[in-house]
């Protein structure tokens, strides 16, 4: 699997082809797009949509949103953020992990956690966090199996939806 940086137009724009493939990508996890509400209609959801929560996750200078590809396929996507708006919070965030819902329970999910890890370890971070939505018991159930653990409950900063906040010391 390989793993690297989403890269847009110089006037900020998603080359169309990839576009395209972060839709499917999107529309693929109907089941979590209807958990979390983020798109209006989860049996419908437009490439124009897309760019637009893509450009809103990137508008914060710390998010990078990174793509997995085997076999030059994009499998899977991972949103981090370097620095958490709250500044008492000293770790980087894991702010979205999906991966294509065809090739779910193929492993994929887990070497693109790994991955976003080993990121983090090499830019000589100790931690990791991340929030888990309160009606996502499978969710919660992957990221503990990697080893987080719950350390709150509060709601999203973005949308007020119940979480779970996990966090994991990254070993050196």
């Amino acid at each position: 699997m390989i793993l690297e940086p989403l890269s847009s137009t110089p006037d900020h724009d998603i080359p169309a082809p990839l576009l395209t493939e972060l839709t499917a990508l999107y529309a693929s996890n109907r089941e979590f797009q209807a958990l979390s509400g983020d798109f209006p209609d989860p049996d419908d959801i437009r490439p124009e949509q897309v760019a637009a929560e893509l450009a809103g996750d990137l508008a914060h200078p710390d998010a990078e949103v990174l793509l997995a590809r085997s076999q030059g396929r994009l499998v899977g996507m991972a949103i981090t953020l370097a620095h958490h708006p709250d500044p008492a919070d000293p770790d980087p965030w894991i702010g979205l992990l999906m991966v294509d819902a065809r090739v779910h329970r193929q492993g994929y999910g887990r070497r693109l956690a790994e991955a976003v890890e080993d990121r983090f370890r090499q830019a000589g971070r100790t931690a990791a966090r991340l929030a888990v939505l309160a009606n996502n018991p499978k969710a919660l159930a992957f990221w503990t199996s990697l080893g987080y653990e719950v350390i709150d409950h509060r709601p999203d900063r973005d949308r007020g939806r119940p979480c779970a906040v996990l966090r994991k010391q990254l070993a050196q």
